[in-house]
C-alpha cells in the first residue's frame, strides 16, 4: 500500500496508510453539462458510463506524492482535481490532486485508463471542516509545460464539481468512509487548443479567503523503448 504524509496549516502532519482509492468521473455539479460532455467523448470513441456520476476503484499504490511520473507513450495527461482523504479516526482532509490518465487506453475503458497511471497528491492538506463554508470559492488551476513554456490549461472553482460532502455521504452509505480512503474528485474543463500531452504538470488548489495555496507539480518522463 501507499503511505502518504500531509502537512496541515498549523504545522502538524498526518500520516495516511492508503487502503482504497476511488476516482470520481463525470462529476460536474451540472449533470446537463455532464451529459453533453459524455456525448463529446463518445464521438471520440470513449465509452459512455452506465450512470453518472461514476466512481472507479483504482489500485491503492497509485496514490503517490511524487515529482516524477513515468509513462509508456506520449498520449497521457493529468487532470486537476481535489482529493478527499480520510485520516485516522475519520478525520476528513482536503488536498490537491492530479489524476494522470492514459488517453490511448481510455477509448477501451475509463476504469482501465485510470489504473494505468498514478493519482499524484500534494504534500499539504486542509481539514475539510476549515473550508466547508467557503468551499465553492476555492479555485482549482492547472498549467502544462512544453519546451520550457508554461500555459494555463484548467481554471475553475470547486462550485463546478460535486462536493466532498456529497462523496462522503456516498461512501458512508456504502460503508466505505474508512481511514485510508482517498477519493479523487473528477475534473474541470480543459482550455481548447492547449496541448495536454505535456512534459510537466502543475496544479494549485487555492483559498482566496485566506490566500493559502496547496501546490503540486511533477515531470512526465517517457520510459525506454521496450525490447521484444
Amino acid at each position: 500500500m501507499a503511505l502518504l504524509t500531509f502537512e496541515l496549516p498549523d504545522g502538524s502532519t498526518r500520516d495516511v496508510d492508503v487502503v482504497q482509492v476511488l476516482n470520481a468521473g463525470y462529476a460536474g455539479r451540472s449533470q446537463d453539462d455532464v451529459a453533453a460532455h459524455v456525448a463529446e467523448l463518445a464521438a471520440l470513441g470513449v465509452p459512455a458510463p452506465s450512470v453518472t456520476p461514476a466512481l472507479y476503484p483504482v489500485s491503492p499504490y497509485l496514490a503517490q506524492q511524487t515529482d516524477l511520473v513515468s509513462v509508456q507513450h506520449g498520449a497521457t495527461s493529468g487532470e486537476a482535481e481535489w482529493a478527499l482523504v480520510v485520516g485516522a479516526e475519520g478525520e476528513l482532509l482536503l488536498t490537491a490532486a492530479c489524476d494522470h490518465t492514459d488517453r490511448e487506453l481510455e477509448v477501451h475503458g475509463v476504469a482501465w485508463s485510470k489504473n494505468a497511471g498514478p493519482d499524484v497528491l500534494a504534500r499539504r492538506a486542509w481539514p475539510l471542516s476549515d473550508v466547508t463554508e467557503r468551499l465553492d470559492e476555492l479555485t482549482l488551476r492547472a498549467w502544462v509545460t512544453h519546451d520550457g513554456a508554461e500555459t494555463l490549461i484548467q481554471d475553475g472553482t470547486l462550485a463546478e464539481l460535486l462536493t466532498p460532502g456529497y462523496w462522503a455521504d456516498v461512501l458512508r452509505g456504502r460503508g466505505e468512509l474508512i481511514p485510508g480512503t482517498v477519493l479523487i474528485s473528477g475534473t474541470i474543463p480543459m482550455a481548447e487548443g492547449v496541448d495536454q500531452f505535456a512534459e510537466h504538470w502543475r496544479v494549485e488548489l487555492s483559498d482566496p479567503g485566506t490566500g493559502n495555496v496547496i501546490p503540486l507539480a511533477y515531470d512526465v518522463v517517457r520510459m525506454p523503448t521496450p525490447i521484444g
